[in-house]
């Protein structure tokens, strides 16, 4: 296939599978100037959908610096009415919401992380109906990735610009399933791979997960009464099935939010607003962080641990086998949506209404009663090693073993 077939197959997965448009249905798209090509596509496949309007809003990185370097850190406190009407307003008529990134990994590296910090709590309070919607299963909504210049020589720093571009956009092209030969098939086939495993852990009725490997891990998780592990897409509370990241290995629930005891180490960079955080380690009791370090990056770790007391604890556990197509491309992308379908990951910050038995009818507040956490935000970082282990304490005491040398033993 000719590259331009290939991001027309693209396209064709995003509206089909990745939101799975529905007759009539208004698509809202957020996207950086150099992905206007695959905007294009992905517009012209929506109408063809049956789309009744496509809605694109674009980004510019570099213009975002410039904003983050001049303008005082008390700006940030201020959300534009626009801005803030945009989302919540597509929200409430049940829009279908599409996110393309190509971020530079280093995009802001430089950037007072106070003013990315205060940004990132103020549009999270101003669209908190936005935000809602998407969390609590009302909107359909997916992430997926363009390739660009800054990204693919951070990936492939030896490579000519064209020619990283050029071996970014296969990467992504391969860990999405365009380059097979039905993608669409593909895809629901790699959502029924999911189940058996999930179906698995439903029924173990664990109490505990404790993780450890060679870095120094050593950290033990307690799950909620009811816990649901979930993989590959989600449905909505009327019954719509999405795919929210496109790629995703993942199989995922959300933990008990005071029940997080010991020490964990990152395996993986963080790019986290556009500063990588590197080599860092987090220690929990009884749920909360109480201490925190790294070697790369710890002003932006710290930030990014204020934004709320929810940014204090886990919302979220994700199982990735080491040996996942993703980790076995062999590439260290700086990018958490590939990074963390590579790698065995945990997550600050918000919980899910899907990881909970009757979650999707519960409000935020009986979510947190039954142990899901809430915050404004949630960040993904990886742990996993070619030697984690991962042991399991059911509710009557008997142990599990779940993953041996970075791996699912069933």
């Amino acid at each position: 296939m000719s590259f331009k077939e290939k991001l027309s197959k693209y396209a064709q997965l995003i509206v089909k599978a990745g939101l799975n448009v529905q007759p009539a249905q208004i698509v809202v798209i957020d996207a950086p100037v150099e992905s206007v090509e695959l905007v294009r596509l992905v517009t012209k496949e929506a109408y063809a959908a049956g789309a009744r309007e496509v809605v694109v809003k674009y980004n510019d990185e570099v213009v975002s610096r410039y904003k983050y370097k001049y303008l005082e850190k008390e700006a940030f406190a201020h959300v534009p009415t626009w801005f803030k009407e945009f989302r919540n307003d597509y929200a409430a008529k049940k829009a279908a919401f599409l996110t393309i990134i190509s971020d530079d990994p280093e995009g802001f590296k430089g950037i007072d992380p106070a003013k990315i910090a205060l940004w990132s709590k103020s549009v999270s309070t101003a669209c908190k109906p936005f935000y809602d919607s998407l969390d609590l299963g009302i909107n359909t909504w997916c992430i997926v990735a363009g390739s660009s210049i800054k990204w693919a020589n951070k990936v492939y720093p030896d490579m000519s610009d064209s020619e990283a571009v050029e071996a970014l956009w296969n990467a992504i092209f391969k860990a999405v399933k365009v380059v097979d030969d039905d993608p669409l098939t593909a895809w629901q086939e790699h959502r029924k791979s999911f189940e058996a495993r999930v179906a698995y852990l439903n029924k173990l009725n664990l109490n505990t997960l404790t993780y450890t490997n060679s870095l120094g891990t050593n950290l033990t998780v307690t799950l909620n009464e009811g816990y649901l592990f979930a993989g590959g897409g989600s449905y909505t509370t009327k019954g719509q099935y999405f795919f929210p990241n496109m790629p995703t290995e993942e199989i995922f629930t959300s933990p008990y939010r005071n029940g997080t005891n010991g020490v964990v180490y990152s395996s993986l960079p963080l790019n986290y607003n556009g500063n990588l955080i590197d080599e860092f380690k987090m220690e929990f009791k009884d749920g909360r962080i109480i201490d925190f370090d790294a070697k790369m990056g710890k002003e932006v770790l710290k930030e990014m641990l204020s934004i709320d007391e929810g940014s204090l604890y886990l919302g979220e556990i994700a199982l990735v086998p080491y040996d996942s197509p993703i980790s076995n491309m062999k590439t260290l992308f700086y990018n958490t949506l590939f990074d963390e379908n590579a790698s065995c990951h945990l997550a600050i910050g918000k919980g899910f209404s899907e990881c909970i038995q009757g979650g999707l009818t519960m409000t935020k507040e009986q979510l947190l009663e039954k142990g899901v956490n809430d915050s404004l935000t949630h960040v993904d970082f990886m742990i996993g090693t070619s030697d984690l282990k991962i042991v399991g304490e059911t509710k009557d005491g008997q142990v599990v073993r779940i993953f041996e040398n970075g791996n699912f033993v069933f």
